[in-house]
């Protein structure tokens, strides 16, 4: 199994948060608005509209804060890289600063919102930093700096850049901020929670429809309706076919303990491979979080080399201790650029949905949420055009949509080895044949067999071990299960069918 890896195998938000309980759903509920997922955006959305004199009712299939959100890198801001030259380019410059302004409006709501209802989630403001290395990158961060300054984001070039190794400039954006993602999280929902509105967890939605009233299934309750939120990072249901809009991102993070030195801002360069850096000091001590290694959920991966890499980067050039936690995530990303918030489909009345948030869920996850809070309550959003899930959608190569690149790719993959489950060690897994269906084998740290059915839920793929989250994890569409088969990540909405253990 090779070397092992240093830290816990865990975000460093879930286990420096602390654990809710709020109860499940297990009889039926009526409330103005059923919001379906228990992350940011679901939350966020509950809050504005409960203040806004609506009753709310948040259903998450498992903890508050597990999801997503916490395992973001807890990065408020609107400096996304390099994006505003990337929206210019593709949607012209009039979208690119409504993007803008829309994730500086929701820095601007997380602050106000931490101050009004007193969350202690660690928020600070820092500068944040997108920072170049050689000659190219250099010759970007400048356009994206001027680009940037004109659509009215408080950025600018700067060559004084607060890391401990030589760069060569970088863009600036300053009042940008960071937070503990599930403490913030935890804050959302007791707010949320009570005077008629409700936090349900370990309420895992099977179905979602529309009418009047909306209805919201799950395998112990209903909730109707006037309205349905769907903001399970890929929507449940997918009525909107948002698999043909949207791909899901797999990327890494490491958090390791930091020098004495803090870093004074938050970092992302434009060279390859990609790093991100934040440091925090959560619970009295300090870490720095470096992410990247990203690649596409379809593509296979040594996740453990990639962990090794970016612990090597924190040791090498920020002067980390070895790794303290480590954690991937998976992000929905739109092929055109920019994020979903509106109606499910086309025809859809009050079905809405939240959705590709481009890996800076933070803020585009903020923004996404009042602009649906906004629509609900009657009210104009600037930048709800920019988000709308009904716009004419392109691929990453510019066509117009209708292919299903997701799929393509799904058809030409290799088909799955045929290992025996005689030689599987404790934590190992293997996907094999057993009376002519395929199935997966989990080795748990007894050396007891825990088998389930291989094929995904969602389409009806064969999944594969991720042997460093003991996970079984889709090659078609990104969807996660547990080593038991229970669903960590969407699209599918089903657990993997348990099957007899092979003797």
């Amino acid at each position: 199994m090779g070397e092992r890896l240093a830290g816990r195998q865990v975000s460093l938000w879930v286990a420096t948060a602390g654990v809710t309980t709020y109860p499940s759903l297990d009889s039926d509920l009526e409330v103005d608005v059923a919001v379906v997922g228990g992350g940011l955006a679901g939350l966020t959305a509950a809050l504005a509209l409960k203040r806004a004199g609506q009753t709310v009712a948040v259903l998450e299939a498992a903890r508050i804060g597990t999801g997503v959100t916490g395992h973001t890198t807890g990065k408020v801001t609107s400096l996304h890289r390099l994006v505003y030259t990337e929206l210019a380019d593709r949607h012209g410059p009039d979208v690119a600063g409504r993007y803008g302004q829309a994730n500086q409006a929701a820095i601007e709501h997380i602050a106000r919102i931490v101050a009004e209802e007193g969350i202690d989630c660690d928020f600070r403001r820092v500068s944040n930093y997108t920072y170049a290395e050689s000659d190219d990158a250099l010759a970007r961060v400048r356009d994206e700096a001027g680009l940037a300054a004109r659509l009215g984001l408080p950025a600018a070039f700067t060559s004084d850049v607060p890391l401990p190794f030589a760069v060569r400039g970088a863009v600036r954006l300053d009042g940008q901020a960071q937070l503990h993602a599930v403490k913030y999280l935890q804050g959302l929902a007791r707010a949320v929670d009570g005077a008629g509105s409700h936090v349900l967890e370990d309420s895992r939605v099977t179905s979602v429809r529309d009418g009047v009233p909306g209805v919201v299934e799950t395998g112990h309750g209903t909730v109707r309706a006037r309205e349905v939120i769907v903001a399970t990072n890929v929507p449940v249901g997918d009525a909107g076919l948002f698999a043909e809009r949207c791909y899901l991102h797999r990327s890494y993070l490491v958090a390791c303990p930091a020098p004495a030195a803090p870093l004074n801002g938050t970092f992302i360069s434009v060279d390859e491979p990609m790093r991100s850096i934040l440091a925090i000091d959560v619970d009295g001590s300090r870490y720095v979080l470096t992410g990247g290694e990203g690649h596409r959920a379809t593509e296979t991966a040594d996740a453990a080399a990639r962990y090794r890499r970016l612990a090597a980067f924190s040791r090498e050039r920020l002067g980390t201790g070895e790794a303290s936690f480590r954690w991937s995530t998976q992000d929905t990303m739109p092929v055109d650029g920019l994020p979903y918030a509106g109606t499910l489909t086309p025809t859809a009345a009050h079905l809405h949905v939240i959705t590709g948030l481009r890996k800076w869920g933070l803020t585009n996850g903020t923004a996404a949420a009042l602009i649906l809070a906004d629509t609900l309550s009657g009210r104009h959003n600037p930048w709800a055009a920019v988000f709308d899930t009904n716009r004419k959608h392109t691929s990453s190569t510019g066509q117009a949509g209708g292919k299903r690149p997701q799929l393509d790719q799904a058809a030409q993959l290799p088909q799955p080895e045929q290992p025996t489950v005689a030689g599987l060690r404790p934590g190992d897994g293997a996907v094999v044949e057993i009376d002519g269906e395929m199935t997966a084998v989990y080795a748990d740290p007894a050396g007891d067999l825990l088998a389930v059915s291989a094929i995904c839920t969602h389409l009806g793929c064969t999944v594969a071990f991720n042997a460093d989250d003991s996970t079984w994890d889709c090659p078609c569409h990104g969807s996660r299960f547990a080593a038991d088969g229970a669903v960590i990540q969407g699209p599918a909405a089903e657990n993997l069918a348990p099957r007899p253990a092979p003797r």
